[in-house]
């Protein structure tokens, strides 16, 4: 039988009791900390009984770059994930292949789960503020409220009203640490000879090592 796509959150919902799902997405190249407390923050704040990390299959937003392999993001974000019940790791976009399109994968969430669940999706402030010229925004406005993940010292000027960005969308903002990590530096790290400790969970950056990952500077 073949596992579904949303790990054990299948069933959420499907008992009537009101639910909140989390869907952060990304290219996770690799996934890192930063990722990760995101995704904590916007549990905590907002009560979502649990978080899926949604690697992309093919990023739009990167299609003149470089990308790691589908499946070896995929298995990079299990590894981050393990051990923790409230992360579950989706290869929906991988598995639906093809260019990745927020619309899209909130139409096939949404088909899946009861109307009970509401669907948060999880955006930094920078991909927040575009949002409104996303491909078929006012589907991603229909199906979801976005939570908009800042940090200290961030400005919500740039989101206009913060709390609708263009009148169409239901925000919340959650307030995450300062972690300034990012995973172009992470890979020209590796590149460098530098170390990704604690910059990264363990798991991960034993398999970027042992994968031979990021060893080349041609990103």
């Amino acid at each position: 039988m073949t596992a579904s796509p949303y790990g054990d959150f299948a069933q959420l919902g499907f008992d009537g009791a009101p639910a909140r799902l989390g869907i952060l997405g990304g290219t996770f190249d690799p996934i890192h900390l930063g990722h990760l407390a995101c995704a904590e923050a916007a549990r905590c704040d907002l009560g979502l009984d649990g978080v899926l990390l949604m690697p992309a299959a093919v990023p739009v937003y990167k299609l003149d770059q470089q990308v790691t392999s589908a499946q070896q993001r995929l298995d990079m974000c299990r590894l981050a994930a393990q051990g923790n019940p409230f992360l579950q790791v989706s290869d929906l976009e991988i598995g639906r292949g093809g260019r990745t399109y927020t619309a899209d994968t909130l139409r096939q969430v949404r088909e899946h789960f009861p109307s009970n669940v509401e669907l948060v999706f999880i955006a930094g402030l920078d991909a927040a503020a575009t949002m409104p010229k996303w491909r078929e925004s006012q589907v991603i406005a229909d199906l979801a409220r976005i939570a908009v993940v800042t940090r200290p010292g961030s400005d919500l000027a740039d989101l206009g009203d913060p709390h609708t960005l263009d009148g169409r969308f239901r925000v919340s903002v959650v307030r995450a640490p300062e972690l300034a990590i990012a995973s172009s530096d992470l890979r020209q790290r590796v590149a460098a000879g530098k170390s990704i400790r604690y910059l990264v969970p363990e798991p991960v950056r034993e398999y970027v090592l042992a994968q031979g990952l990021y060893e080349r500077n041609d990103r």
